[in-house]
């Protein structure tokens, strides 16, 4: 069973974390150079491990069309 604050982290986060989103929207002016490409390196990495999520996801089936209609939206009604 998840603790509360394990709960409350998931709400947070997707691939990103609320201070990532900041950082890599160049909205947190507080970061250097520096820091700001090591976080989007961070970000990178994290996308290549998407794809063994989405095989998972893709043998589940409604998940992976749940989140196909998520990130692709109105292009697959086209």
């Amino acid at each position: 069973m998840a603790t509360p604050q394990t709960s409350t982290m998931a709400e947070r986060r997707a691939l990103l974390t609320e201070r990532e989103r900041e950082i890599v929207s160049g909205e947190a002016d507080d970061v250097s150079d520096s820091y700001r490409y090591q976080t989007i390196s961070r970000v990178r990495k994290r996308m290549e491990l998407l794809e063994d999520d989405l095989e998972a996801l893709e043998k589940h089936g409604d998940l992976f069309d749940e989140l196909q209609e998520i990130v692709c939206g109105d292009e697959l009604e086209q």
